[in-house]
């Protein structure tokens, strides 16, 4: 099922998150989709909600999941951590938020449907400048040691952190 996602880049203004998680489960519900959203301020990249997408899947689809939604299982992938409190915090929060919002599988009609709480947006969200580098290295305890021997590319070592999750399970 990871192949039949579609992750496409939006901001939304959010007053309140109840209501907006609401609103998303419901477009998800009426267009048969799972509609995840990762704050990209805390990803590594696209490429990063594709890893956590396809290692979520596989745990669901083999029945090893940790949490109860694949949306969840999702999140806590991303993270790299079993606690679900902690991969919350990539997930939606009150306020403006640059997401990547995967539709698993792709649907036209969540998109359209998303279209009014989401402002789609082509821009280039794959820099990593100096705020951003400090934040994932704290977030995923990546140590400048580490960092060095990695050649200075942060990005595999945070996949690295998804992949680790299956082992520590």
């Amino acid at each position: 099922m990871e192949h039949e996602c579609e992750i496409e880049q939006g901001i939304v203004d959010i007053s309140s998150l109840p209501a907006v998680l609401e609103s998303i489960r419901e477009i998800a519900g009426a267009t048969g989709t799972h509609i995840i959203c990762f704050d990209a301020e805390n990803l590594a990249g696209k490429e990063h909600a594709r890893k956590a997408l396809r290692h979520a899947m596989r745990s669901w689809r083999e029945e090893r999941a940790i949490a109860n939604s694949i949306e969840m299982e999702a999140l806590l992938y991303a993270a790299g951590t079993r606690q679900c409190r902690v991969a919350m915090e990539l997930g939606l929060h009150e306020g403006e938020n640059r997401c990547y919002v995967c539709i698993c599988p792709p649907s036209p009609a969540a998109v359209a449907a998303l279209g009014r709480i989401v402002r789609w947006d082509e821009c280039d969200w794959e820099q990593i400048d100096r705020a951003k580098k400090a934040r994932l290295m704290e977030r995923y305890a990546v140590t400048e040691e580490e960092l060095a021997a990695a050649g200075g590319r942060l990005r595999p070592l945070v996949h690295e952190r998804i992949a680790l999750l299956e082992v520590n399970r």
